[in-house]
């Protein structure tokens, strides 16, 4: 095929009939991985964007190169204390993956670490580079350090489809043990005498449905439970204390935890409240006591306590608010501290335990009226806990960022109240965040809801200004004001780069995100419509081009059959544009568990009509579309190759406009390339074609 022509799926019709609504679909095809006729369309269409792109080779070597020259590249994290070890990682030069390190603990302060510098004491956990050796792909799913600090497990992928091979470290002597458990998902859990370690394994349909036990050394691991509700997803983790193993079993919308002594792995989880429809609930354990975050009867979620032999009464201790929507309770000896958001915003509030004397009832409730917000100076930015193993500690660590201020880690001292910066990601280069500015603006919805939008752009730029403008809108799922190395390479040639906080996320509370899914999920395309059309009116923007992925490349999908005309460019990445025909399939991965977000079209003929409303690949008309760049991987086992694939396909077949491009990558997963190096090239290719779409 001659790679200036772009490539012509075949088309081979498919018949449907769901609720007497006969439908064809002429590219189902696509799906079958296997079909040689397949790979052959996907390369051909690799081919067809190498041609269509090659000159931006020199804008996207250029891109490439400021993206390297503002990062530094033999770097460390912060360290996080342990037990006996401080435990931190370091990135180097010209390697893709990082290494994990620790180093002997003296005192509650981190240790002083050079980039580049061993210290004389320190010692590799784990070097993703050694394990990845030649793999195209390589990525861990977990690593997990035993209570007593001598063993490491960890899990490896090499293709990208997020099953891992779990394997185990004696970290005292760096012996590799022989147990190896192939096909588990993410995560896992120690018991407290580090003999046994607890993972999760998937179904057919990639959800996490069983939770298994294995003891080091034995040959057959135990099933400890398997989730029969195909809505249901299961996960095992250690509280912070390290006395109990919790059990979490959770749909969209419904949650249940077990709780087991994790001095005794080999009893009986026990359940701490059975589940009831739409009530979510997790335990933190707090001593000699629990933390019970839920929303029953309590939209944006209330804090309650629970004695350890009666977890399931729920006492309340810091109340609901329609304002403020909890997020999470991290609990600790001698104090908690509360993230939650509010006004669009995050934040942190401590409950300091008060005095040694009375029961952990007054203890509790003193902490509750001595309780405290953390102040930040800045309109705009995000905040949350970050590294905190330790139960015992006198200092929280949080990491803070906005979209001016790079990624910063402070430990905030809980006697003084002081902040102490122990590093912000350095941008080389001479990045100077005087030279920008951050904006909070609200632009008005169709149904005269205010949409709030957080903005940056160079004080020296012109406006209006072509416009990179991000959204996703799903799952409660909340696109925080953040700091991006690439994004100077768009901001220093002039662009305004905006982020639409569209109902469907979580920005504004659970009510937010009830307003954006279901038989509401059109206000997610509007709203992000709604945005685009205000920047342009106000003087911000010039052109607009759109960008999301996953859920935020249905709305990419959406928004493109919506108001073509409002867009001078599209990128889609990793696209859920096929999303009518995906939830109709339950053998697809994850389908019965995305029902309590999208509806059930199977069993629902007014969900059915909602959602052929809307899907993208069901509404490509003969319009005129903007260009449109699609990218996308083989192995993703979220979002399937052949949803983009057939949209794309549709596209050329029926729209005018374009061009329309297809970029699959033939040994990557949902999250693309692996390796540092190599995310930064394809971060510059999509750059580099979102400049020419802004300039033209």
């Amino acid at each position: 095929m001659n790679s200036n022509t772009p490539p012509v799926a075949k088309k081979v019709p498919t018949k449907r009939t769901h609720h007497g609504d006969v439908v064809i679909d002429e590219y189902a095809w696509l799906g079958n991985k296997e079909d040689p006729d397949t790979t052959a369309y996907l390369e051909a269409e690799n081919e067809y964007v190498e041609q269509q792109t090659a000159h931006l080779s020199e804008l996207e070597e250029q891109v490439f190169q400021e993206i390297k020259g503002r990062t530094q590249e033999t770097d460390l994290s912060v360290a996080s204390r342990k037990g006996a070890w401080w435990y931190f990682t370091r990135t180097e030069e010209g390697k893709q993956y990082a290494v994990s390190c620790r180093v002997p603990a003296d005192g509650d302060a981190p240790p002083e670490i050079v980039p580049g510098e061993s210290l004389a004491d320190e010692r590799v956990i784990l070097d993703g580079n050694e394990l990845a050796g030649d793999s195209a792909f390589f990525s861990i799913g977990t690593s997990s350090v035993s209570p007593d600090g001598t063993m490491l497990a960890y899990s490896t992928d090499y293709k990208g489809d997020e099953r891992f091979t779990l394997r185990f470290k004696n970290l005292e002597t760096g012996e590799l043990l022989p147990d190896e458990i192939t096909d588990i998902f993410y995560g896992g859990a120690w018991s407290a005498d580090g003999s046994t370690f607890f993972y999760t394994r998937v179904d057919d349909a990639w959800r996490p449905y069983q939770v298994y036990r294995h003891t080091l050394g034995s040959q057959e691991d135990a099933l400890v439970y398997e989730e029969s509700d195909e809505k249901y997803w299961v996960g095992i983790g250690l509280t912070r204390s390290e006395r109990y193993l919790v059990l979490s079993a959770g749909s969209k919308i419904t949650s249940e935890v077990r709780i087991l002594d994790a001095t005794d792995p080999t009893g009986e989880f026990r359940v701490v409240r059975p589940r009831t429809e739409g009530v979510e609930y997790g335990v933190e354990h707090a001593g000699d006591f629990f933390y019970v975050l839920h929303n029953a009867d309590a939209e944006n979620f209330e804090l309650a306590t629970a004695p350890l032999d009666d977890p399931g009464t729920w006492t309340p201790l810091v109340p609901h608010r329609d304002d403020t929507r909890l997020l999470e309770i991290d609990a600790f000896s001698d104090h908690a501290v509360v993230h939650f958001r509010r006004d669009g915003l995050t934040g942190l509030r401590v409950l300091p335990y008060g005095g040694d004397g009375g029961t952990w009832h007054e203890r509790v409730e003193a902490s509750a009226r001595n309780a405290y917000e953390i102040d930040f100076p800045e309109p705009l930015y995000s905040v949350g806990p970050a590294g905190n193993p330790e139960f015992t500690t006198t200092r929280l660590r949080l990491s803070y960022t906005s979209m001016i201020t790079p990624p910063s880690v402070y430990d905030y001292e809980l006697d003084t109240h002081r902040l102490i910066l122990l590093k912000q990601r350095p941008v080389l280069g001479g990045y100077d965040a005087a030279d920008y500015e951050q904006f909070r603006e609200w632009a008005m919805a169709e149904d005269g809801t205010r949409i709030p939008v957080s903005i940056v752009k160079r004080k020296d730029a012109a406006r209006p200004a072509p416009t990179l403008l991000y959204g996703y809108g799903s799952y409660e799922t909340s696109i925080d004001p953040g700091f991006s190395v690439p994004r100077l390479s768009l901001l220093d040639r002039g662009f305004v780069f905006a982020i639409a906080h569209v109902r469907g996320g979580g920005e504004m509370g659970r009510r937010w995100y009830e307003e954006g899914k279901l038989t509401r999920k059109r206000n997610t395309f509007t709203d992000f419509v709604a945005v685009a059309r205000q920047l342009k009116a106000t003087g911000w923007s010039s052109r607009v081009i759109a960008r999301g992925g996953s859920a935020g490349g249905l709305l990419m999908g959406a928004v493109a059959n919506l108001a073509p005309e409002e867009f001078a460019g599209v990128v889609a990445e990793v696209p859920f544009v096929d999303a009518l025909n995906t939830i109709l399939d339950p053998s697809l991965p994850l389908t019965v568990i995305e029902w309590d977000e999208w509806g059930d079209p199977l069993h629902d003929p007014d969900v059915y009509a909602y959602m052929k409303s809307y899907s993208p690949y069901e509404n490509v008309d003969g319009r005129t579309y903007p260009p449109i760049l699609a990218r996308t991987s083989l192995n993703d086992t979220r979002v399937l190759y052949h949803e983009p694939a057939k949209w794309i396909a549709r596209l050329r077949a029926t729209a005018d406009g374009g061009p329309f491009l297809l970029k699959t990558e033939m040994g990557a997963g949902h999250g693309g390339r692996s390796g540092r190096y190599d995310a930064w090239h394809e971060e510059a290719f999509a750059l580099a074609w979102i400049i020419e779409r802004g300039t033209a």
